[in-house]
């Protein structure tokens, strides 16, 4: 039986590996928020670990309020760094495995073609620049069997995300309009869930390895939003509209398409396409 740590269990991701841990009975699956787990502090995160005897970290922890880091720098820092560098210290002291979330916002966004896992890095906000001194505490520190898994637009039935959202403002208004010119692939978190605990036992790589993992096709969140709304079959006009007129405070990559090529074959995992997996989400939402 191998003794897993889920950090961030509140979170939508952490609430999809609850709903599916029952199908994974070689797991014992230990699941940490906050107000169980400070992973700021060192000193009980190692008491945690040891006294759980853990063999694997799968950290979902992060501080994600894009607009809300500009103003928020230290915590998204002590979250998004400080803490993912005392797991990874910890993962090699006790030769436990780590596997940790990141995004597609360590990329600036002007490529043309889906970004690989060696192309360049340059993160245009603060929860980017966050996310990425995380990975590069975790590579320099480089404990064994460590996976850096970076991810995009991540939706479920679970908390707060883009899909709940057009539901809900798409029954209240007749007309809505989103953004048409960011593009990149929406993951429904069960996806990514189920593929992390498929990768756990496959992990024997000496040095820190990066991956990406998102559903596989592209779109913009406009169209994205469209599709939301035809599958719910929700009476509300999407509109598309150029990112110039919807200001936010952090700015966000215009491309963020993610090649997942290596996941899956490194893994052998098939990657489902993004609209058969937002129909299965929506389906058990009771939008469809």
């Amino acid at each position: 039986m191998t003794n897993i740590l889920i950090t961030g269990a509140n979170g939508q991701l952490g609430l999809t590996f609850k709903n599916i841990q029952k199908k994974y009975t070689n797991y014992n699956i230990f699941f940490a928020e906050k107000k169980i787990l400070d992973i700021t502090n060192l000193e009980k995160i190692e008491k945690y670990l040891v006294k759980n005897q853990i063999d694997a970290i799968i950290n979902c922890a992060a501080y994600t309020q894009v607009d809300k880091a500009e103003d928020e720098i230290e915590l998204a820092d002590k979250i998004n760094y400080t803490a993912v560098k005392y797991l990874a210290e910890l993962a090699k002291k006790h030769s436990i495995i780590l596997v940790h979330i990141s995004t597609d916002y360590v990329f600036d966004g002007t490529s043309k073609n889906p970004y690989t896992e060696t192309d360049k890095t340059n993160p245009q906000n603060c929860y980017g620049k966050t996310k990425l001194k995380g990975e590069e505490a975790i590579q320099e520190i480089n404990p064994v069997n460590s996976i850096i898994i970076r991810t995009s637009w991540l939706y479920s039935e679970f908390g707060n995300n883009f899909v709940k959202t057009i539901c809900r403002i798409g029954k209240d208004k007749d007309k809505i309009q989103v953004v048409s010119d960011q593009v990149g692939s929406p993951t429904y978190a069960k996806d990514l869930a189920e593929a992390i605990l498929t990768i756990i036992p496959k992990l024997k790589n000496e040095n820190t390895e990066i991956v990406h993992f998102a559903n596989t096709g592209s779109c913009s969140w406009f169209t994205f939003a469209e599709e939301i709304i035809k599958i719910s079959n929700i009476a509300c006009v999407v509109e598309p509209i150029k990112s110039t007129k919807f200001k936010t405070k952090a700015k966000r990559p215009n491309y963020s398409l993610l090649n997942t090529n290596k996941i899956q074959n490194t893994f052998g995992i098939n990657i489902p396409n993004w609209k058969i997996s937002l129909k299965k989400c929506l389906i058990k939402m009771h939008e469809v």
